[in-house]
């Protein structure tokens, strides 16, 4: 998706980082968890393990519930939409020619596209989606061109989740898939922070399953598996774009592509979400 480097600004920029650490949520784990999780309110760590997925339950457990006691869900809110629009005038400033992230032209019609598609998500069945899509709209355009591009890739995020679930992976499994297909294990293993115990028993269901050779590749059935998953989350991901319709849909392409293309150059580590490497989960102090 061509919105979703200007998403992930807000985990993997320094701009981001230093604004939550302003919060009381030093290292990046910290600023993650309340970070994306803040939209639900003060919650435990059991719903995001399930919402987020391909995560290790210790490692959620490590930063929630404690993370609220450092920074309110209200406080992580704020710091998170300031943080990504300090991101992304920065690397618009950075851009030859790219949209002049100013209120007026560009970015007006960047705003109002991108919220247009966002009003249109449909959220039954996507929490993510919901608590984000529930939040009010920032004044500022920069922080209501994040919060769209938010909402729209949490809707696809929650859709992903229910494809993979529906094709009979877990969050490990789907994990070990991908690396023996597109992605690297050096990365996602300890970003995710499952153990080898748990890696090579997820291996094993695949192997066993056909869905992984001996040597870990995905084999035919399991790139076949890994394709299905990616036609229905594209599927169940289309009603806002097709809400906004095609010249809609161009033309926001079209506007975000300079800057999209640029942020995810200047952040290696978005890798690790799928598409570099963080520090390692720790325990929280």
């Amino acid at each position: 998706m061509v919105l979703e480097p200007l998403h992930a600004v807000t985990y993997f920029t320094p701009d981001a980082r230093r604004r939550f650490e302003a919060s009381g949520l030093r290292g990046f784990w910290r600023g993650y968890f309340a970070g994306r999780a803040a939209p639900l309110g003060p919650v435990g760590a059991a719903p995001v393990v399930a919402m987020f997925f391909s995560f290790a339950p210790p490692v959620v457990q490590r930063a929630l519930p404690a993370v609220w006691s450092l920074a309110s869900p209200e406080e992580a809110l704020v710091a998170r939409r300031e943080g990504a629009a300090q991101a992304l005038a920065r690397l618009a400033g950075e851009l030859p020619g790219g949209p002049a992230l100013t209120p007026g032209g560009e970015l007006d019609e960047m705003v109002s596209l991108s919220r247009a598609a966002a009003e249109a998500v449909v959220t039954a069945g996507r929490p993510l989606a919901a608590a984000n899509a529930a939040l009010p709209w920032p004044d500022h355009p920069v922080e209501a061109l994040w919060q769209a591009t938010t909402v729209l890739r949490e809707h696809r995020g929650d859709g992903h989740v229910a494809a993979l679930v529906a094709a009979g992976l877990d969050g490990c499994s789907t994990l070990a898939l991908r690396c023996g297909h597109d992605l690297r294990r050096d990365t996602l293993q300890p970003a995710r922070g499952w153990t080898e115990e748990e890696w090579d028993a997820a291996s094993s269901r695949l192997l066993g399953a056909g869905l992984l050779d001996h040597e870990g590749r995905a084999t035919a059935d399991g790139v076949r598996l890994l394709a299905e998953v990616e036609r229905v989350t594209d599927a169940v991901a289309a009603p806002p774009w097709q809400a906004l319709g095609p010249e809609g849909c161009e033309r926001l392409a079209a506007l975000a592509a300079p800057l999209s293309r640029h942020a995810a150059a200047s952040m290696p580590l978005l890798a690790v979400i799928g598409l570099g490497r963080p520090e390692p989960a720790v325990e929280p102090a």
